[in-house]
Parts: C-alpha cells; sequence; structure tokens
C-alpha cells in the first residue's frame, strides 16, 4: 500500500516538512490493514474512509489517522499523534477538537496534492 505525506501536515504534526527519524517505522507498519480500525468521519472525499492505527515509536505510544483512498489502494496521513494529545487521546468524530482538526488537515491535504506538495512512500 502507497502512503502520501503532506508537506503541510508533516509541518503541523512533527515541526518539519518530513518524518523524523525515530517516525519512520511506526508510520511504515501504519501501513499494514490488519492494524487499523474504521472510524466515522464527516466531509470526506467520495470513495475514502479514516482509519485509526495505534502505534509505539521511542517517543512513546502514537494514534496514527490515515485517509484511505479505497480504490486507489492509497492511504494519506492526517495525524500522528501522542496518547496524551486533544486529540490522540479521543480519535473519534465525536471529540470537538478531532472534528476540527480533521476538516484543517483535509483542507490542507487538498491544498498540497494541487500543488504537488507531497511525498510519496511505496511499500516494500
Amino acid at each position: 500500500m502507497r502512503l502520501v505525506l503532506s508537506k503541510a501536515i508533516c509541518k503541523a504534526e512533527f515541526g518539519k516538512f518530513s518524518v523524523p527519524e525515530p517516525h519512520v517505522e511506526p508510520l511504515k507498519r501504519s501501513c499494514a490493514a490488519e492494524l487499523a480500525v474504521s472510524i466515522k468521519g464527516e466531509r470526506l472525499p467520495k470513495g475514502t474512509r479514516l482509519l485509526k492505527i495505534y502505534a509505539t515509536s521511542t517517543e512513546g505510544v502514537r494514534r496514527i489517522v490515515h485517509l484511505l483512498a479505497v480504490a486507489e489502494d492509497t492511504l494519506f496521513l492526517l495525524f500522528y499523534r501522542d496518547k496524551k494529545d486533544s486529540v490522540g487521546a479521543n480519535v473519534t468524530i465525536k471529540n470537538p477538537d478531532f472534528r476540527k482538526q480533521l476538516h484543517k488537515h483535509l483542507a490542507l491535504l487538498r491544498k498540497d496534492l494541487e500543488k504537488g506538495a507531497f511525498e510519496v512512500w511505496e511499500e516494500g
């Protein structure tokens, strides 16, 4: 499965435009479909769904949320959060912090895809 990393989302989640080394392996592992749980979302692009993954890095437990484009078998990173973060602690559309950030990150992703500001990791 392919993973698309938006530059703006990397900046929001990691503080830089690329993934820091301690988080590369947890992100690669997060692409395994058997680790993901489908969660509800709103304002999602047609043919997509949200996937939540629990991961551990050298810096602690993380909550990862990908947008899955089903037909393309492609994941788009939306969140990479500490489980103690207001979004990471309760990754559900019922959480107002998650809902607000979801809408913001979907807009960031859309803009970066339009201008080609992203990186693609291929499986393998």
